[in-house]
């Protein structure tokens, strides 16, 4: 069967890179074949060049979305702006964008907000309430109490208790991750879901098609659907180029009777837990969340898959507790976050920000990617310039040449602002973890990139008070003491490097 699904993987990406060209082909024959067609549709697209350039600039995106774009226009006079029309002014996307915005608009009542909590973290916490309010106010997101929470790092931690609370599923296991892959580790999960669908538990699963785009063939739902698991792929890969391509499910969720919840950066393949070697060893984190936070997290999930589906659920019938008290005792508050790249709010990089901002004594982070837009460097550089300790760690081994070389482009604005910047020396960091001043922590899958912040969807969990804060501050700390500062004399650069890294940092939006 692995052969099959093998061959069957191969042949469906040959087709669509193979289309994906000719697309590609034509286009180009279109305007450079000679004739007397492609004079006038050469002329046609510089026209429509200049007036998507003027559009761009005029628009209230990120810096450095417009400033990559009118570039490319420069560049590219005859192609750029055609091609910013074809992504971005098409029904398809438009279509879905409204069919998501009236899921989550009609679903947003479920999550119930308690103004007492607010008070009781205003008399804790002041500091971080203001994001706390943020998350509420706009996106409905409530601070819970009522929670336990557990810091599992690395990966290998977070697998036996990921099955031991599978094996526990009485009405339902909800799975959205944006990686699976076939192995030890995946596998050892499917035969737990295999029981529990025999025996009556709804089992569902979400994966996003570009992150399993050379892990799973096309029929894997099907083959889901046999062992009476109900599977959904999201945003599919067609072969043609659409915006909505782009923004990929990233997130990394398991709900589990909306009792308790998983969320972090560790997808369902054996890398992530380091049975399979990539890159070195392997660093990952990801979060349990027991009580009553975890319904945030199920609602998450049902309403991307309900954007998957014909018909409308009523969320209330996969709600725990609702005729008795949550039994789950206090330990701090809890508030968990979902970040849509199709509405106009930045989530992630707001609730970075304001983690930032609350910072009096220091701010610690981990993640694979550094790939920033110039207020959250200024940011940044200012907490350090004021005092505060800042330490950001990165990986030393890359999974991805060109955007680990981007990542480094930032390093000497940081460094030269007083930011500790570290490379994790046993291999990749591909954790994504912030913690400030021993109060607060936020575990999840935001990586500290433009296609985290910006593109993608995003799910993690922001904590304060929570024993958990300190786990998470003690595994950062240790991640610091096995990884190697970069000093500011290894950032004078030869003048080819310093300006190839300049070309990077001006293409990183679009990497």
């Amino acid at each position: 069967m692995r052969k099959k699904w093998f061959q069957s993987l191969l042949m469906r990406r040959a087709v669509i890179i193979l289309i994906l060209l000719v697309e590609i082909a034509s286009f180009i024959f279109l305007v450079v074949a000679g004739t007397f067609y492609s004079d006038i549709a050469s002329i046609l697209f510089r026209v429509i060049s200049v007036i998507v350039a003027l559009y761009v600039v005029s628009k209230n995106d990120k810096g450095g979305y417009r400033l990559v774009w009118v570039f490319l226009i420069l560049m590219f006079p005859v192609f750029g702006g055609v091609l910013y029309v074809f992504l971005n002014f098409q029904m398809s996307t438009d279509y879905y964008i409204r069919s998501l915005d009236e899921v989550v608009t009609s679903t947003k009542h479920k999550l119930v907000c308690k103004e007492e909590v607010k008070e009781q973290m205003q008399k804790e916490f002041p500091a971080f309430l203001k994001g706390a309010e943020y998350l509420e106010r706009v996106q409905h997101f409530p601070v819970y109490q009522h929670t336990k929470t557990q810091y599992l790092s690395p990966g290998e931690a977070f697998w036996p208790v990921l099955l031991e609370k599978l094996r526990s599923a009485e009405k339902y296991i909800f799975m959205e991750y944006f990686t699976i892959g076939e192995g030890e580790f995946w596998n050892s999960i499917l035969e737990i879901l295999k029981e529990k669908a025999r025996n009556g538990v709804i089992v569902r699963i979400l994966y996003d098609d570009m992150g399993c785009f050379l892990t799973l063939p096309a029929d894997y739902p099907d083959y889901l659907k046999s062992l009476g698991i109900d599977c959904r792929v999201f945003n599919p890969f067609r072969p043609f180029f659409t915006t909505i391509q782009n923004n990929r499910d990233h997130r990394k969720i398991t709900s589990i009777d909306g009792k308790i919840a998983f969320c972090g950066g560790v997808n369902l393949s054996d890398e992530y837990v380091n049975r399979k070697e990539r890159f070195g060893y392997w660093k990952d984190s990801a979060l349990m969340v027991e009580g009553e936070a975890a319904w945030s997290l199920t609602c998450f999930f049902l309403q991307i898959w309900q954007t998957q589906e014909t018909s409308r659920e009523d969320l209330d019938i996969y709600r725990p507790w609702k005729d008795e008290p949550c039994p789950i005792p206090d330990d701090g508050f809890v508030q968990p976050y979902n970040d849509i790249p199709l509405d106009s709010e930045n989530v992630g990089e707001s609730v970075y920000m304001h983690m930032i901002t609350a910072a009096e004594k220091s701010i610690y982070i981990s993640t694979p990617y550094l790939i920033l837009d110039e207020n959250m460097i200024s940011a940044l550089c200012l907490a350090a310039k004021s005092g505060i300790d800042v330490r950001i760690v990165t990986p030393s081994k890359y999974d991805k040449w060109m955007i680990h070389m981007a990542t480094r482009s930032y390093y000497r604005d940081l460094v030269n602002a007083g930011v500790h910047v570290y490379e994790y020396a046993p291999g990749f960091m591909h954790s994504k973890t912030v913690v400030v001043d021993d109060k607060a922590a936020i575990v999840g899958s935001v990586n500290w990139d433009y296609r985290s912040l910006y593109l993608h969807f995003e799910s993690a969990v922001c904590m304060c008070g929570t024993n958990t804060v300190h786990d998470v501050q003690k595994d950062l700390l240790h991640s610091f003491e096995v990884s190697d500062e970069i000093l500011p004399a290894e950032l004078n650069y030869h003048r080819g490097w310093s300006l190839f890294r300049l070309i990077l940092r001006l293409i990183a939006p679009i990497f």
